[in-house]
């Protein structure tokens, strides 16, 4: 696929992006993601000529495309839900306007998906090809986690078709994710009679945010995140329940074994009683979760970046950058298998799950070409170092 070939058909892969964001599919939403699987099995079917696998797990559709009778060697990888509540689109409505495409999910990553389609459409042969969409990674791929593990694994490559970094960037690393919940057992008590009675469950939240926070290494990438707080019943009454999630992130598996480490004791999550101030043999403290996304490091994505910068230059495109991002994907669970991932291959623009979602529009022709010639070479020549 040329540049001008694709500029040719820019607006019917418009018009595809445009069928994919006015079909809303919030994650948590069963019925919303069927519908969304059924939409991307049209759009796919009528682009590649082919029906996909409808895999239902957990009540939630993922879709699998695969060509050629051998092993796959080069997956790519989507998804089709998005984090915007059914009703987004009267207030955020799909819209084409001075180079800029708008539209719940539209960057993140519903034009990533219709780029796939197109992209796989335009290969000389597809044997060796698997397209996989799932419909559950906005809340951390549980369903769907084994399926992309079980896929990826053994693969030349995976590209991720998640929308770009900022200024068109690709996403070389991205940080690994853990998962935890606290929950704190009080004891309650009438707030003005006989307060002393109580077992204050919001006190020893406070104190355990403390010493979550603290686990935190700047130096070393590492964020800990308390997040979600919940506590007590009524405003007159000594809390006797509470909780609060936690959010990780970490750049290496020896920082996510750390944190881990430090919540779990003896195989169980059990609670901070050895932390200072809190309430002795009293308030009970249980720590649910662990790890979700393992980090994607940057030697994962060195020998395809390589190859998608020299691909990018033969083009014509402008030079290709990279970056570093907090946030993760399923790309993380191909990395964390082995895989040669590259990530971040999707649409340019910004604003992802926020009032400013774009796409711009002057570069998906190029984007879009440089994904096919990259598929085309990984199909030609060995796995990715």
């Amino acid at each position: 696929m040329t540049i001008a070939s694709m500029t040719e058909a820019l607006p019917v892969l418009l018009s595809d992006i445009e069928e994919l964001v006015t079909c809303e599919s919030p994650s948590q939403d069963l019925a919303a993601v069927a519908r969304s699987a059924e939409v991307v099995a049209r759009l796919g079917a009528r682009r590649l000529g082919a029906e996909p696998e409808r895999i239902v797990l957990d009540g939630r559709t993922h879709l699998r495309w695969r060509f050629g009778a051998g092993p796959t060697r080069v997956l790519l990888l989507g998804h089709h839900d998005t984090v915007w509540p059914l009703g987004s689109l009267a207030t955020h409505p799909f819209s084409v306007d001075g180079g800029v495409l708008r539209g719940p999910g539209c960057f993140d990553m519903k034009a990533g998906l219709a780029m796939i389609f197109h992209a796989v459409a335009a290969l000389p042969s597809r044997d060796g090809v698997t397209i996989l969409v799932n419909g559950d990674e906005e809340l951390g791929s549980p369903s769907s986690r084994s399926l992309i593990e079980t896929e990826a694994a053994g693969c030349a490559a995976a590209l991720v078709l998640e929308a770009s970094a900022p200024g068109g960037a690709l996403k070389t690393e991205r940080k690994g994710v853990s998962l935890y919940r606290v929950r704190v057992t009080g004891r309650a008590a009438h707030a003005g009679l006989e307060p002393e009675r109580g077992v204050n469950a919001t006190i020893e939240l406070a104190r355990q945010v403390l010493a979550v926070a603290a686990l935190a290494d700047p130096d070393q990438g590492t964020t800990v995140t308390p997040t979600l707080m919940s506590s007590g019943t009524t405003t007159n009454t000594v809390p006797a329940l509470g909780e609060f999630a936690i959010d990780v992130r970490v750049r290496t598996v020896a920082e996510q074994t750390r944190i881990h480490t430090a919540l779990e004791r003896k195989g169980t999550f059990l609670s901070f009683s050895d932390v200072e101030g809190a309430l002795p043999n009293q308030a009970g403290v249980e720590v649910l979760g662990g790890p979700n996304r393992p980090p994607l490091d940057g030697a994962s994505s060195a020998g395809l970046y390589t190859r998608a910068q020299k691909l990018a230059a033969e083009l014509r495109l402008p030079p290709l950058t990279c970056a570093a991002v907090g946030g993760a994907s399923d790309g993380n669970f191909t990395a964390g298998v082995g895989t040669p991932t590259l990530d971040g291959l999707g649409a340019v623009g910004g604003g992802a799950h926020a009032d400013d979602e774009h796409v711009l529009i002057d570069a998906l022709p190029g984007r879009t070409a440089l994904l096919t010639a990259l598929i085309a070479d990984l199909l030609a020549g060995g796995r990715a170092a």
